[in-house]
């Protein structure tokens, strides 16, 4: 079974939502796959697209150093959505002309359609307004002689516009955010309407076609898994087992840097609730003596990342005859790993970019291609418990990115009491479950604080819940007053060392979910 014998290739521009546009592309059950703007046009032939997105950006457009695609995109014809800055480049493109708006458009907007069809097709016309989410400085002045105008706003007379021959259409607003109320109707008449997709990306589907793919691969050699208790672990371990069975050796590290009793409950879990073979090792002294003086969160994660790599190879060499190392990669962080101008990451992930040379083993990597959400979906479909599905996700490198600076024994004991009572109450508001994320971060500085009637001078801890879909946006969770003035009282008077606890309100972007 061809999985991705229809899919949807979004050219990425630079936007902060090229990856909602991946998303929401997914939910209407078609593959799609993000890549560079720069892609080369023979690439773009052997991907094969049955569609093309060009996303917005924060370019313009006219700017001496813009980022353009082949220029040859436009005559493979394959239908084209272009997205604001993608609207406005295939404008450019084919003639026409764009330039700097008088009057900026941020924010909501009402966009009047002028006809139910094509991108618009189903909806409302005339008077009647669709709110839309505007995000541009620049605006289409000139359309090229063979587009035409689909709807118009208050300052853009040509928010959207098709081509009258091809099957080129680009919106000026961003249907893939939830401020745009037409937005799913928008790019589902896209998908099936202009590029005549079929509903095929499913999980089943996922599951069928990998274990075949996996059983092939591998035959009959043997393969390790980097079992780390959380969901993608899990779900990987899952999918490869039911493709081969006793072929797969599962190896948990506690590489020190986990939360209070968490080994513990991750090994009995496996032992006790699946059928799967796996081995521990205990790298405490490893882990904590590569990080001891460690300051930079690059270098951490590095550092991290090989001495696993370390311990796997040592086991693999113990078990013998082992050809494939299997790790629960996920798309989010092959797409943060990589700028779409080739500068510097968002931030390096310990499981993306292969294996060192002194690592002579193979990578699998079957949920490459999956948003965190869809694994959640797959892990469910796969007959793992709920229990294993829906733990709040918990970073590679642990508690090494949670603690601002050096990794200490004892900044671990602070950073585990802290994080223990974090958690703790989120159960006991039933929020645990309704939140992304929730933990505590040990930061590097001290603070004044009077406790007894005494001066203290003791650490900082920042409490970080967040609300998100799939890690690639998130928003801070509006948690309530109260629940965190007990975790904050707790806090300070349960673990020595911490006087004061603040709530951290950022969302991502432009912050990151965890601190490093």
């Amino acid at each position: 079974m061809d999985i991705h014998s229809e899919k949807i290739l979004i050219l990425d521009f630079g936007s902060q939502t090229t990856q909602l546009i991946a998303r929401r592309i997914r939910e209407q059950k078609v593959y799609s796959e993000i890549h560079p703007f720069n892609i080369s046009i023979d690439k773009i032939r052997e991907l094969k697209p049955t569609g093309i997105v060009l996303s917005g950006g924060p370019c313009s457009v006219y700017d001496e150093d813009a980022p353009h695609c082949d220029s040859e995109v436009f005559e493979l014809g394959v239908p084209i959505l272009g997205i604001c800055y993608g609207a406005q480049l295939m404008v450019q493109q084919n003639g026409g002309k764009v330039e700097k708006a008088e009057k900026r458009e941020f924010g909501k907007a009402d966009l009047h359609v002028s006809f139910t069809e094509g991108l618009f097709a189903g909806l409302e016309t005339g008077d009647f307004p669709h709110q839309v989410w505007m995000s541009h400085g620049d605006r289409i002045e000139v359309l090229p002689e063979v587009f035409e105008v689909t709807a118009t706003s208050e300052h853009s007379p040509y928010a959207a516009i098709r081509h009258t021959q091809k099957p080129f259409v680009a919106v000026q607003f961003h249907p893939e955010v939830a401020h745009t109320l037409i937005g799913n109707d928008v790019l589902r008449n896209f998908i099936f309407g202009i590029c005549g997709c079929s509903p095929n990306w499913t999980m089943h589907s996922f599951i069928e076609a990998n274990v075949e793919a996996i059983r092939e691969k591998v035959g009959d050699g043997h393969v390790i898994c980097a079992l780390s208790g959380g969901v993608d672990s899990s779900v990987v371990a899952a999918i490869i087992h039911k493709a081969i069975g006793d072929q797969l050796t599962c190896i948990y590290v506690n590489n020190g840097l986990m939360r209070t009793g968490e080994s513990e409950s991750i090994l009995r879990f496996f032992r006790e609730k699946t059928k799967l073979n796996v081995i521990q090792v205990d790298a405490t002294e490893f882990f904590l003596s590569e990080l001891d003086g460690v300051l930079d969160p690059e270098i951490k994660r590095k550092r991290i990342g090989l001495g696993f790599i370390k311990i796997f190879e040592e086991e693999a060499h113990k078990i013998g005859e082992v050809q494939y190392l299997a790790q629960g990669t996920l798309y989010p962080d092959v797409i943060e790993s990589v700028s779409f101008r080739g500068e510097a990451p968002i931030k390096s992930h310990h499981n993306v970019g292969g294996l060192p040379d002194i690592m002579k083993l193979d990578l699998i990597e079957p949920l490459r291609e999956l948003f965190k959400d869809e694994v959640r979906e797959l892990g469910l479909e796969l007959g793992l418990p709920e229990e294993a599905i829906y733990r709040q996700p918990f970073p590679g490198p642990g508690l090494g990115i949670r603690i601002m600076g050096e990794v200490t024994g004892e900044r671990l004991d602070i950073l585990r009491q802290a994080d223990v009572i974090v958690l703790e109450e989120m159960r006991k508001a039933g929020l645990y479950r309704k939140v992304w994320q929730s933990f505590a971060v040990l930061l590097p500085i001290q603070t004044v604080g009077v406790m007894g009637d005494g001066r203290t001078y003791e650490n900082v801890v920042a409490i970080r819940a967040v609300d998100s879909r799939d890690a690639m946006t998130a928003d801070w969770s509006r948690l309530p007053y109260d629940v965190l003035g007990v975790i904050s009282s707790r806090i300070i008077n349960e673990v020595r060392g911490v006087n004061r606890v603040c709530y951290d309100i950022s969302s991502k972007p432009p912050a990151t979910i965890e601190w490093e």
